[in-house]
């Protein structure tokens, strides 16, 4: 009785937190809006991913200057711990702030850029800088999703996968209820079944298609504080995905489907596939 007693309390206190989270978002509307594109040199597949040139351009830069075409966003600005990125960057005009080699993860990195910058910002935008054609209406449809979901404290946005995808590791799948939430994120295949097979869904469902998660991150700036508080959790570690914490935690997360036929750059043999993307949408 002892330790169920414990536990009530451990859960009381869970609700009482989301509660006053939810509370807090009702009573504010998240207008001014700040994008934040994390870009680190250091990566275990793709060493200087952000400054491998595409068309003659780094493609950090080409992610800056889709971003800066979105309505929503106050500013943007570049967070780094390399000079090397900060130069390119700040040579094509781009704003940047240096952040600390120790950030875990690209999220912390924006969180710590915010805190270095003047103005009061409610909403902050994590555009991964490996995302060269993302389109500027999707970043701004992220935002909206975010601004008209008072009880959610992140945002996102996911694309159909075709199915000889859907096995592939680097790929971030996602599941959603009903209602436009995540449920769930892997790198695995999601929704699996029991024969492990990729197929389209069952009746009456057959035109559900399976979704890619796409590099954008929004956080309520106030959550997004929380969020680098809070200790990791199983679920992030096991898939190695930031955004697992905030559902662990008991958070919802709003989630927009569209259309984006352009993937990032995981891997030095996309940079043919985003080059030749690029030429056919005249982005050159």
């Amino acid at each position: 009785m002892r330790g169920f007693a414990g536990l009530t309390l451990v859960l009381a206190g869970g609700v009482a937190i989301l509660l006053k989270w939810k509370k807090r978002l009702l009573g504010r509307k998240r207008l001014r809006v700040i994008g934040v594109i994390p870009a680190r040199f250091q990566s275990a597949r793709f060493p200087g991913k952000p400054l491998v040139s595409i068309l003659g351009k780094p493609m950090v830069v080409h992610t800056w200057e889709q971003a800066c075409k979105a309505t929503t966003l106050q500013k943007v600005v570049v967070a780094t711990d390399d000079e090397r990125i900060a130069s390119a960057c700040r040579k094509a005009g781009a704003e940047v702030v240096m952040t600390s080699s120790e950030c875990p993860n690209g999220t912390v990195r924006c969180h710590e850029a915010v805190t270095k910058l003047p103005g009061d910002y409610d909403v902050v935008i994590n555009i991964q800088g490996d995302e060269p054609l993302i389109e500027p209406e999707i970043i701004d449809d992220t935002v909206r999703a975010l601004q008209n979901s008072p009880d959610c404290v992140y945002s996102t946005a996911c694309t159909p996968l075709d199915h000889e995808r859907v096995e592939q590791r680097t790929r971030v799948k996602c599941i959603l209820d009903r209602h436009g939430h995540a449920i769930y994120f892997s790198r695995g295949v999601l929704p699996a079944n029991k024969d492990g097979a990729v197929r389209p869904f069952p009746a009456p469902f057959q035109q559900q298609p399976y979704l890619l998660h796409l590099g954008l991150a929004c956080f309520d700036r106030a959550f997004l504080a929380e969020y680098c508080r809070m200790a990791p959790t199983p679920l992030m570690l096991m898939e190695d995905l930031e955004q697992l914490k905030v559902l662990e935690n008991g958070y919802k997360i709003k989630v927009i489907v569209v259309e984006h036929n352009a993937h990032g750059v995981d891997e030095p043999e996309d940079v043919a596939v985003i080059e030749q993307k690029m030429r056919e949408e005249g982005l050159t």
